[in-house]
């Protein structure tokens, strides 16, 4: 079922190593390490999710948290002024992007959550949980989270 992003990855590795693109490589492989890691963790009794398959929605998830990761270390290559950690990251990150969904706009977030402050007006602790469970995996968690802070004045 969870088989058609790890067939992308593997195609994708095979033409990268063909090309000779070891930054591309080397993203793959911290990709496909990831889902081995997660398919590792369910068969750990401890896990709450033990046991269960890995979905496809599982494998994006991860792979929004590679991207969430690449994106930390990039700020703080940039703050540190590692131009030469800094170039690694953001040809990770965009590797690693290629593979998730588009996500929404600015804009087309601000359409989305301004219906729910309307409903429940402009309390952030309100709307943050609704918005952030509404626009899951379709946009970027910090974008959502100002959006909100904006809308509600918090």
């Amino acid at each position: 079922m969870a088989t058609d992003l790890k067939e992308q990855l593997t195609a994708d590795l095979r033409t990268a190593m063909k090309a000779h693109d070891e930054r591309r490589v080397s993203a793959i492989r911290m990709l496909r390490a990831a889902f081995g890691n997660l398919e590792i963790s369910r068969t750990d009794r401890k896990n709450p999710q033990y046991g269960k398959p890995v979905t496809e929605a599982d494998l994006l998830a991860t792979v929004q948290k590679e991207a969430s990761q690449r994106r930390e270390a990039l700020q703080f290559a940039e703050q540190a002024g590692r131009t030469d950690l800094a170039e690694k990251e953001r040809a990770e990150l965009a590797v690693v992007e290629a593979y998730l969904p588009r996500l929404l706009s600015r804009e087309e977030i601000v359409a989305e959550v301004e219906p729910i402050v309307a409903e429940h007006g402009p309390n952030f602790r309100a709307v943050m949980p609704l918005a952030a469970q509404k626009l899951r995996g379709r946009a970027d968690g910090r974008q959502v989270n100002e959006v909100v802070r904006e809308l509600t004045g918090a």
